[in-house]
């Protein structure tokens, strides 16, 4: 009953929006500002195109917010759309994209983006500064605590965690994400107490224990199945950030294939982009 009345909980924040017979998801704990998790009917668009949709909608907003995204590495760094600037402006830097998993802006009218197929997208906005940040969290990025590491960034610019909203992005279910059980144990390490001084069966035992668990039984030896959103989840409220002010999206990637591109359904490296608006 419990596990029901989460789902139901979390079905009702989020909402299809339509811009020329193309769906994009928002949730309603974001509805402070512009933002999407936008499916794979606006490939090949790029972020800098897709912020003009909000505009066309009749949006309040007098010109297109600039866009900042930046080459994703399943790591853990946050940059500012200055630091994003001051790295791919440096002599040294030959690249495009400065790297990184997660954008934070730092003025108003920014539009920070992360590109995704399976890994979870992940949008926090803040309701008294109107600072935005943009997360791309697969597996090892979580594993290293990306998403804490933007709740970091947004203290460090004096934010309070009652202020958060978060909105966790259509990713690929739990119950089918299949991975080594040594993936899972890096994962659980961060949110199991003591899980360094742990036996890896106790580790899991204790991960399988949590109500919902973010791990599922899978058939084949040495696998599990691994619910990466869920541990995001975790890793906020052990942060003391409130259920209440996180939402998890109720999407698949793998199995709504009409929707979202699935790196694990079809192998190709097409990604659908998620960006929100700062105020």
């Amino acid at each position: 009953i419990k596990i029901s009345i989460l789902i139901e909980k979390m079905n009702q924040h989020w909402h299809w929006q339509t811009w020329k017979n193309h769906s994009y998801l928002t949730c309603d704990l974001l509805s402070h500002w512009q933002h999407g998790f936008f499916t794979q009917e606006f490939h090949p668009r790029s972020p800098e195109e897709l912020t003009t949709i909000w505009r066309s909608q009749g949006v309040d907003a007098t010109e297109s917010p600039s866009a900042y995204r930046v080459k994703q590495i399943h790591g853990k760094e946050v940059l500012t759309p200055q630091e994003i600037e001051a790295t791919i402006k440096h002599p040294d830097y030959s690249q495009e994209l400065a790297e990184a998993d997660a954008v934070i802006s730092d003025q108003s009218q920014q539009s920070v983006w992360a590109a995704s197929a399976d890994c979870t997208p992940v949008l926090i906005g803040d309701l008294v500064t109107g600072q935005v940040c943009a997360i791309h969290a697969g597996w090892k990025g979580t594993a290293q605590k990306i998403v804490p590491q933007a709740v970091s960034r947004f203290m460090k610019f004096g934010s309070d965690r009652s202020a958060l909203r978060i909105a966790i992005g259509p990713a690929i279910s739990g119950k089918i994400y299949q991975v080594d059980e040594t993936v899972a144990l890096k994962v659980a390490q961060t949110i199991i107490d003591d899980a360094q001084l742990t036996s890896e069966p106790t580790i899991l035992a204790k991960l399988k224990e949590l109500d919902p668990s973010p791990l599922f039984a899978d058939d084949l030896p040495g696998k599990v199945c691994l619910d990466v959103p869920r541990v995001n989840q975790i890793q906020l409220e052990q942060l003391g950030i409130k259920p209440e002010q996180i939402a998890i999206a109720p999407y698949c990637t793998f199995e709504h294939d009409q929707l979202f591109f699935s790196y694990r359904r079809t192998g190709e490296k097409k990604v659908q982009w998620s960006g929100i608006v700062s105020k």
